[in-house]
């Protein structure tokens, strides 16, 4: 089981090499979302992803096979985990996609180092939460700390995760509940509100116009969660950024719409640098 010592904190992590590398291609991150593991990553976008180039993808602190995190945290402090995750396994630059709590994690990461990152995919993020989203999240933190059970957290979650098209086709709806109750994702408990916590207090709006990479936020036009307005706030801090909303699709627009979503993602990394 590999487990890399990134700056103390001890992260499961794996490493799926490219079918046919291009070697101008830097490796891509894939940051996992919220009371999720990386394997979640699996179905639908590594096999792709690793087309011309490595894909590392690794679970948060406290989550799956990473080490139990005692201490409250932040998105700063989750930021130093991937950061140290990276100069451990020895990788001077990489592209970063997040998704939600992910898409947090690089945005603070990218500030604190942003020489290691080339381009930044934020998905389903934001850089402030609004009123709604912030009562939203303490109140799914006060739920996981009263004891909640795992299936009923993720029928609480699915609501403000898939679009209402989505939610009708049962055979995506009830394994997806089954896979996330296995007692090993953080959909209760003090790990799950740790990471609520990480998402209220975070706040990059007003440092994201340091950030000059070339940056992708992206979204379903149905999300509940993050909907279009929070990418488009990021788009607007940040000096290069654009925003795209994808259409038929809710807060789980890589789920809902995979092969669109790999080809717009794809799109975008592989883009030719600007003046080449």
């Amino acid at each position: 089981m590999p487990l890399a010592d990134a700056a103390g904190q001890k992260l499961f992590y794996e490493i799926h090499e490219a079918e046919d590398p291009d070697p101008e291609l830097p490796p891509l991150v894939l940051v996992t979302g919220m009371g999720g593991r990386c394997e979640g990553w699996l179905p639908f976008q590594v096999p792709t992803l690793r087309a011309r180039r490595r894909v590392l993808i690794y679970d948060h602190r406290g989550v799956g096979l990473s080490e139990e995190a005692d201490a409250p945290y932040t998105t700063t402090d989750l930021a130093r985990d991937l950061v140290g995750l990276l100069e451990a396994l020895g990788i001077e630059r990489i592209d970063a996609a997040g998704y939600f709590l992910g898409g947090m994690t690089i945005q603070e990461a990218a500030l604190a180092s942003p020489a290691l990152f080339r381009r930044l995919v934020l998905i389903g993020s934001w850089a402030r939460p609004d009123a709604r989203r912030s009562l939203l999240l303490r109140e799914w933190a006060s739920l996981a700390r009263a004891g909640i059970s795992a299936a009923s957290m993720t029928r609480q979650r699915l609501i403000w995760t898939f679009s209402d098209e989505a939610l009708e086709h049962t055979e995506l709806i009830d394994p997806g509940v089954a896979r996330l109750d296995d007692g090993k994702t953080p959909l209760t408990g003090e790990r799950f509100a740790k990471q609520c916590d990480a998402c209220v207090s975070h706040d990059t709006l007003d440092r994201l116009s340091r950030l000059e990479h070339p940056t992708l936020t992206l979204c379903g036009r149905r999300d509940h969660l993050t909907p279009p307005k929070f990418g488009r706030a990021i788009a607007e801090a940040m000096p290069n950024a654009r925003d795209v909303a994808l259409s038929y699709c809710g807060h789980a627009c890589m789920i809902e719409r995979p092969e669109r979503f790999n080809e717009i993602v794809s799109h975008f990394l592989d883009e030719p640098e600007t003046g080449s």
